[in-house]
C-alpha cells in the first residue's frame, strides 16, 4: 500500500484536525440553536438557521471527516485494521455519519420547514441528537489523544513502528 511522505502526513493530519473541529464546532451551533429554540427564541429564525446549518455545513463536514479519516487511515503507518483504538473511532465516526445523514439532515430540514409550527417533542430533536453527538465526537478526540489498547493483531517482523519510540501523537 503506498504511504505518505512525512509532509503528506502532516497535511493529511491538519485537514482531519480543521475538518474535524469544524464538524464538532458546527455541533455545537446546532446544540445551542435547539436549546435557544426550547427557551423560548423565534423559531422562525431558530429553525430554518438550524436547516440551513445541517445542509451546508454539517451533514457535508460529517462526510468530509470519514473521508479524511480513512485516507490517514489506509496512507499513513496507523492503517485501519492495525490498531484498536484506530478501529474504534473508524466505527463510532461511521455511526455517527450514519445518523446525520439518514436521521438528523431530514429531521432538522423537516423542523426548518415547520418552524413556529414545531411542537416540543420536535424541538427537543434539535437537542438531544446534537447532544449525544458532541459526547460522541469528544469520546474519539480522546482517543486520538491516548490511543489506548494494543494492536488488533501482533506486530510480524516487517511490521514498522507507526511513530519514532517515545513519541506519540
Amino acid at each position: 500500500m503506498t504511504r505518505l511522505s512525512p509532509a503528506g502526513r502532516k497535511a493529511l493530519l491538519t485537514l482531519h484536525l480543521v475538518t474535524s473541529l469544524g464538524w464538532l464546532g458546527a455541533d455545537l451551533v446546532l446544540l445551542a440553536l435547539g436549546v435557544a429554540g426550547l427557551r423560548g427564541a423565534d423559531p422562525e429564525v431558530v429553525y430554518p438557521a438550524a436547516a440551513l446549518l445541517v445542509t451546508w455545513l454539517f451533514a457535508p463536514l460529517s462526510v468530509l471527516v470519514w473521508l479524511v479519516g480513512l485516507a490517514s487511515a489506509l496512507l499513513t503507518p496507523w492503517g485501519l485494521l492495525r490498531w484498536r483504538w484506530v478501529l474504534v473511532k473508524f466505527a463510532v465516526t461511521t455511526v455517527v455519519v450514519v445518523l446525520v445523514l439518514f436521521l438528523l439532515t431530514p429531521t432538522v430540514r423537516h423542523l426548518g420547514a415547520l418552524a413556529g409550527a414545531a411542537d416540543t417533542h420536535q424541538r427537543v430533536d434539535l437537542v438531544v441528537p446534537p447532544t449525544v453527538s458532541s459526547t460522541l465526537l469528544l469520546v474519539v478526540t480522546v482517543l486520538s489523544t491516548y490511543k489506548p489498547w494494543g494492536r488488533l493483531r501482533p506486530a510480524g517482523p516487517a511490521a514498522r513502528r507507526p511513530v519514532a519510540a517515545g513519541r506519540r501523537g
